[in-house]
C-alpha cells in the first residue's frame, strides 16, 4: 500500500508539472525567458554588442575567426573565414547582402531579403517589443531538444516570417532557434550561458545550414560598445566606374514619360491576394480578386473578372461589364468637355483622373542615394544603390506622394542598359499622416516591394508588388494591409474597354 501510495504521489507531481508546462501561455514563456536573462529592462538597455570567437566546421574540423556585431534598431554584420575563404553578411538599415570569396558580393532580394531583415531585427531585439513591431506570438507546443523538455513559441513578423524559439523548461533559457533563410531553415542551438554585465549571453552556438554544421565559441562579448555605423556600410569591391547618377535619374524620368504613352496601348490582368497571420502564426492567403485593366483614351479602367481564382457567374460578369460601360460614358463626357487636362495631377499629389502616379524618378529626388554598386539581376546588368530620406529636400512645398516617399528608405535596382527601375524594396522610416492626420496615419515600419520586367522588348511594366502596412483610420481604429499584387498577361491591342463600348453601341 505504501509503495502504491508513493507511486501515486510521484505520478501526481509529474502530472502537475506537465500540466503547468502545457498551461504556460507564449506571453508568460517570453516573460520568464526575459527574467532568466536578466530582465526586460536590462535587455532593452543593450543598444549594441560585439562578439568575437572561433568557428569550426564539423565535417572537416576546419577552424577560423568569427565576429558578430549589431546596433539597434536594425544594423548587423557577421564575418568569418576558413583559411582565407571569407564569408560576410550584413544589413545597414536599408539593404542586406552576402559576400564570399567565391561568388562575390550580392544584394539580397525577395524571400531571402525578407527573412534576413527579420533575423536582423531578432538579433537586435530578441522577442522584446514584439507588439510594437506588429509581430505575433503563438503556442508551438512542447518539444525535446537534446534530451531537454522545451516550450516552443512561434514569432511571426508582420511580413509573415516565422521564427521558432525553444525555451528550456528548467531554466527558461533559449536553447534553440529555427530561422528561415530563403530556401533553407537555419538552426541555432545555444548553451554555456554566462553573465555579461546584467545580461546573460550564450557563449556557445551550434548552427546547421542545409548539410553544413558549425560550432561557434565566443571568447569575448561586449555590450553597448561604440560601434560606428560605417562598420555596417555596404562593402566596396568593384573598381569599375559607375554612371553619373543625376544623369541616370534624368534618363529614368524620360523613359517613364515615354512608357506612359506606350501603356495606353496595353491591356493586362492584375490579381490582388490578401493575406493574414493565422492563430498558428502562419501567413496565409484569405481572399483574392482578379481584374482586367485597360486604358481608354488615357484613363485606366478595372473590370473584375475572377474571385478566389474562379470566373464570375454570367450574371455577376454582366453587372461588372455594365459598370465599365458607365465609366466609358463618363470618360466620353470628360473628353468632350476637355476636362482631361484640367484634372491631371492634383495639387496634393494624389493619382490623377487617368490613374497616373508620381514616377519613381520623381520619388528619388526626395531621397538621398548612397552605396552605388554594380550587380547582376535576372541575368541583366544593374546599378544598385540604397536610398534614405534626404534631409535637404524641401518637404514643405512638396506634393503629398513625394512627402510620403521622402520618409522611406530601402534599396533600388536600375537596369543599366534600358535605364529602368527593375526592383525597389522600401520601408517607411517615420509615420505618415494622410490629410494632416484627419483621414488616416500610416505607421512607421510599413514595407512595400515593387518589381518590373521588360515586356515585348519595348517597355518595362510592373509584375509583382508586395505591400505590408498598418494604417490607423479615423473612426475605424487600426487596419493592417497585407497583400500581393501580381500583374501579368500584358497584351498590346485594342482594349476590352473599347470592345465594351462597341458592344454597347450595337445593342442600342
Amino acid at each position: 500500500m505504501k509503495r502504491r501510495a508513493l507511486l501515486l504521489f510521484f505520478l501526481s507531481i509529474f502530472l502537475l508539472s506537465t500540466n503547468s508546462l502545457f498551461a504556460q501561455s507564449p506571453k508568460k514563456v517570453l516573460k520568464k525567458a526575459s527574467k532568466a536573462l536578466g530582465g526586460e529592462k536590462a535587455l532593452k538597455f543593450v543598444k549594441s554588442y560585439e562578439k568575437r570567437g572561433v568557428i569550426k566546421r564539423t565535417k572537416d574540423g576546419s577552424t577560423g575567426s568569427f565576429e558578430m556585431k549589431a546596433t539597434k534598431p536594425n544594423f548587423y554584420n557577421a564575418i568569418y573565414d576558413f583559411r582565407g575563404f571569407e564569408t560576410e553578411v550584413g544589413f545597414n538599415g536599408r539593404s542586406g547582402w552576402v559576400r564570399d570569396s567565391r561568388a562575390g558580393l550580392k544584394t539580397l532580394t525577395g524571400k531571402a531579403s525578407d527573412d534576413f531583415k527579420a533575423e536582423v531585427v531578432h538579433r537586435n531585439w530578441r522577442w522584446v517589443n514584439y507588439k510594437k513591431r506588429r509581430a505575433k506570438i503563438t503556442d508551438g507546443g512542447i518539444a525535446n531538444v537534446n534530451g531537454k523538455s522545451a516550450k516552443v513559441v512561434n514569432l511571426t513578423t508582420s511580413e509573415g516570417v516565422l521564427i521558432k524559439m525553444y525555451f528550456d523548461h528548467a531554466t527558461s533559457f533559449l536553447i534553440r532557434e529555427e530561422i528561415p533563410a530563403g530556401d533553407v531553415v537555419r538552426i541555432f542551438e545555444y548553451s554555456d550561458y554566462r553573465p555579461v554585465g546584467k545580461v546573460k549571453e550564450p557563449f556557445q552556438i551550434k548552427t546547421t545550414v542545409g548539410d553544413e554544421k558549425f560550432e561557434i565559441r565566443f571568447d569575448q562579448i561586449e555590450h553597448n560598445t561604440m560601434v560606428s555605423q560605417s562598420e555596417f556600410s555596404f562593402p566596396r569591391i568593384s573598381s569599375e566606374p559607375l554612371p553619373d547618377i543625376p544623369q541616370l535619374l534624368k534618363d529614368i524620368q524620360a523613359n517613364q514619360e515615354e512608357i506612359e504613352k506606350i501603356l495606353d496601348n496595353y491591356s493586362y490582368k492584375q490579381k490582388i491576394t490578401k493575406r493574414e497571420i493565422g492563430k498558428d502564426g502562419i501567413l496565409r492567403a484569405t481572399e483574392s480578386e482578379t481584374y482586367q485593366l485597360s486604358f481608354y483614351k488615357g484613363y485606366r479602367i478595372r473590370r473584375l473578372i475572377e474571385k478566389e481564382g474562379k470566373p464570375l457567374s454570367p450574371k455577376q460578369q454582366a453587372k461588372q461589364d455594365k459598370k465599365v460601360q458607365d465609366e466609358v460614358k463618363d470618360i466620353e463626357k470628360k473628353v468632350k468637355k476637355e476636362e482631361a487636362r484640367k484634372i491631371s495631377q492634383s495639387s496634393n499629389g494624389s493619382p490623377d483622373g487617368r490613374g497616373r502616379n508620381v514616377s519613381i524618378a520623381e520619388v528619388l529626388k526626395a531621397s538621398k542615394l548612397i552605396n552605388p554598386r554594380r550587380e547582376i539581376l535576372k541575368g541583366r546588368d544593374v546599378i544598385v544603390f540604397d536610398f534614405e530620406p534626404n534631409p535637404d529636400f524641401n518637404m514643405k512645398n512638396a506634393k503629398s506622394m513625394l512627402k510620403f516617399f521622402g520618409k522611406t528608405g530601402g534599396v533600388i535596382w536600375v537596369d543599366e542598359k534600358d535605364k529602368q527601375v527593375a526592383r525597389i524594396e522600401a520601408a517607411l522610416f517615420d509615420s505618415y499622416k494622410v490629410g494632416g492626420g484627419l483621414l488616416a496615419k500610416l505607421r512607421k515600419g510599413a514595407t512595400f516591394t515593387l518589381e518590373q520586367e521588360r515586356v515585348n522588348n519595348e517597355i518595362w511594366l510592373p509584375t509583382v508588388a508586395d505591400i505590408n502596412l498598418s494604417v490607423r483610420v479615423l473612426l475605424f481604429g487600426g487596419v493592417n494591409v497585407n497583400q500581393v499584387v501580381e500583374s501579368y498577361d500584358y497584351r498590346k491591342f485594342r482594349t476590352e474597354v473599347e470592345d465594351a463600348k462597341v458592344n454597347e453601341i450595337k445593342q442600342n
